[in-house]
């Protein structure tokens, strides 16, 4: 059963921390993911750019709408993630909280399912 783990960060922690630190920190979330890999349990993972780059789009009555980032309104980015698959949620839950990420940041945990799952 495939799980997402979004790691949403306060928004501004990357610029804050200084290069050595966010180099140390990287390598331990690349371990972990090979970790994940060995078991078999890591289907994907990727680490996101800031929202310095980002777009957000939209149609609203058939009109595109595209606004850049920043945005300023952003307490926190999602600043990566792992799909992972594992066979129950509490097992998603298990590696949410080995997670390095847990330590600075929020994992969140989801499940997948189509649109219009409830």
């Amino acid at each position: 059963m495939p799980h997402m783990l979004l790691i949403h960060e306060p928004a501004g922690q990357r610029a804050s921390r200084p290069e050595p630190e966010g180099r140390i920190l990287y390598q331990r979330m690349l371990d972990w993911g090979a970790t994940l890999r060995e078991q078999g349990l890591l289907l994907a993972a990727e680490s996101l750019a800031g929202t310095e780059t980002a777009a957000r789009v939209s149609v609203q009555a058939g009109k595109p709408r595209i606004v850049d980032g920043p945005f300023a309104e952003a307490k926190e980015i999602v600043g990566g993630f792992f799909l992972v698959d594992v066979d129950t949620h509490e097992e998603a839950l298990a590696l949410a909280r080995q997670c390095p990420a847990a330590e600075w940041a929020t994992v969140e945990v989801r499940g997948l399912a189509p649109c219009y799952a409830p």
